[in-house]
């Protein structure tokens, strides 16, 4: 339980109402009982403010005045209520120590206050910095280095030779430093490439459930700090991922692309290989990017739905857009 005069002075917030009120949860405006704290950012649910029955509301200067419960003055209520949820999260925190049954390379560092779950597997020559979390079956591939406070959920697969930095969370299921799709075809087959990069991920990275990030052919793949990559996104080998940017689900980038600081890409996205995206970059959803982009701003190439039958005359009247092109071409130049 926290009150709302503590957390007014924890967010330098603005407090309307008693501040001796405890809060013990969150909700949703809708939702929201007598002890849970709700917020306002977007405008489209300002008719929902009246009805609310929350402790209190974060919220911008310009909505107290409709707030009929207590409101916690905001810049950003988006932001602070990002802040407050800490004070409410469920995950458990494991206890440091090492489970009987995980398995640990003679020569593998684990610094102080290491958990280490059930059925962990931990190769030669890793390293697992003080504090970090490993939950039950996570496997660190021999050479890695896991940074202090790191946590990595159940099922989790690092491979030989990546870096993880601190603080850095991977949830269940990711798989870090598998081959990269190299292959030569030759003599009637394909002939795989050695691997001989790593992966290098930043410090205060969150990466979703089921997402692969192959190592480098030849130099390491690398994700820069504060990056963010949604569930089951897949990143090439010698992928390079700027600081801050965050990538949504299914997301896949070919190898080689780089891509800038403080860019968002949204989710089913496609990126073709090789390609310089810059900062601060937005692209769409659904978007494939096949050529590179220096300028920053929003990007997009995806139709939006519509009923069958428009789609399907749209969709065959892109197919004629070449003849209209080279008619229109022929008009222009006199040619009937």
């Amino acid at each position: 339980m926290i009150t709302l005069a503590q957390l007014a002075d924890e967010l330098g917030a603005t407090l309307h109402g008693d501040g001796a009120t405890p809060v013990r949860g969150l909700g949703t405006l809708k939702s929201a009982g007598p002890d849970q704290l709700t917020f306002l950012a977007n405008p489209r649910y300002r008719a929902q403010l009246g009805a609310t029955r929350a402790a209190a509301v974060l919220c911008t200067e310009a909505a107290v005045e409709a707030c009929p419960v207590a409101a916690l003055v905001v810049k950003d209520p988006y932001f602070a209520f990002a802040r407050v949820s800490h004070h409410f999260d469920p995950t458990p925190v494991m206890a440091p120590g090492v489970h009987p049954s995980s398995v640990i390379a003679s020569d593998a560092q684990l610094e102080d206050n290491v958990s280490v779950g059930p059925n962990v597997v931990v190769e030669a020559g890793a390293v697992i910095r003080a504090g970090a979390t490993l939950m039950a079956n996570v496997v660190i591939g021999a050479g890695s280095e896991i940074g202090e406070q790191a946590r990595l959920y159940p099922n989790v697969t690092i491979y030989h030779g990546v870096t993880v930095g601190p603080r850095t969370i991977i949830h269940a299921g990711s798989v870090i430093g598998a081959d990269g799709f190299g292959y030569a075809f030759a003599e009637g087959r394909w002939h795989s490439v050695a691997q001989v990069g790593g992966v290098r991920i930043g410090a205060d990275v969150e990466i979703g459930a089921n997402v692969t990030i192959d190592r480098g052919a030849i130099e390491d793949t690398a994700i820069g700090n504060g990056v963010i990559l949604d569930d089951q996104v897949h990143l090439g080998h010698n992928v390079v991922i700027g600081e801050h940017t965050a990538l949504a689900g299914k997301v896949g980038v070919s190898g080689s692309t780089r891509i800038g600081r403080y860019c968002m890409i949204g989710g089913a996205a496609g990126l073709a290989g090789h390609l310089e995206i810059g900062d601060q970059v937005v692209i769409l959803g659904m978007t494939l990017v096949s050529r590179s982009i220096s300028e920053p701003g929003t990007y997009g190439s995806s139709l939006a739905v519509d009923r069958q039958d428009r789609w399907r005359k749209n969709a065959a009247r892109f197919r004629q857009l070449d003849d209209l092109f080279r008619r229109v071409k022929r008009l222009e130049k006199g040619d009937g």
